[in-house]
């Protein structure tokens, strides 16, 4: 089998050049790369976006999934073209959890005390609410070890979350059938760390690798992220 194109999915909060430091390394080592974007709208038709990505590869692919991107693979890895699927600092979602559900099983990390609701319009229905960081805690809740400058800009351009992909249920967990490997981010402040290991633990993954890193584990820690993401692509191919 020919190396599978790497599509990396981005999470709340954030967006594609979140992943900026790991797709230069991945290119560099030759990888096929592709990193679109995630509308952070619902759950399903995130996921779908993501799954038609993938299926426009046309080759295999290796899903690679931050934070809430992970419960993003979780669902978009069951294109049938997708033959694994890496969660960094992610959510493994069960079929029929929500990220609320696998959540609130963990004490909170800290970023529950800092979100904040906004309405957006919703054509012909009522208005939606946007979930984001209170920009003044997005550097250390969130950004906690990338470079000040940096992390004041992305606290002012971050890309919300609705509300309501906490509350949808995935629709299928396609670890049950793709091979996966996870990444903790053991410092985390974002995501409990504990969420972190007992999705991997549950889902089976092949490999958990524990990084001592903060939520934005791609942005501190790149070398390690894409030894892992490189590691299953060999693997696969």
């Amino acid at each position: 089998m020919p190396a599978p194109t790497v599509v990396l999915v981005h999470g709340a909060f954030a967006d594609a050049a979140s992943w900026a430091p790991v797709t230069a390394d991945l290119l560099g080592r030759g990888l096929a790369v592709r990193v679109p974007p995630v509308y952070n709208r619902s759950l399903s038709a995130d996921a779908a976006s993501v799954r038609a990505v993938a299926e426009q590869v046309g080759g295999p692919v290796l899903l690679a999934g931050h934070s809430y991107g992970g419960a993003v693979i979780t669902v978009a890895g069951a294109a049938e073209n997708v033959v694994g699927l890496v969660y960094v600092a992610g959510y493994a979602l069960a079929e029929g959890e929500s990220l609320g559900q696998l959540q609130g099983g963990f004490p909170d990390s800290d970023l529950a005390a800092n979100l904040v609701y906004t309405p957006y319009p919703v054509p012909g229905g009522e208005d939606g609410t946007d979930v984001s960081v209170a920009v003044d805690a997005f550097p250390a809740v969130f950004a906690a070890g990338v470079p000040e400058e940096r992390a004041r800009v992305l606290a002012v351009s971050q890309r919300p979350l609705s509300a309501f992909a906490f509350g949808e249920p995935a629709s299928v967990a396609a670890w049950r059938t793709k091979p996966s490997w996870g990444i903790v981010s053991a410092a985390d402040r974002t995501i409990n760390p504990e969420v972190e290991r007992f999705g991997y633990t549950r889902a089976g993954v092949r490999e958990i690798v524990e990084v001592d890193a903060p939520h934005l584990v791609m942005q501190t820690h790149p070398r390690e992220v894409a030894d892992v993401i490189a590691a299953a692509a060999a693997e696969l191919s």
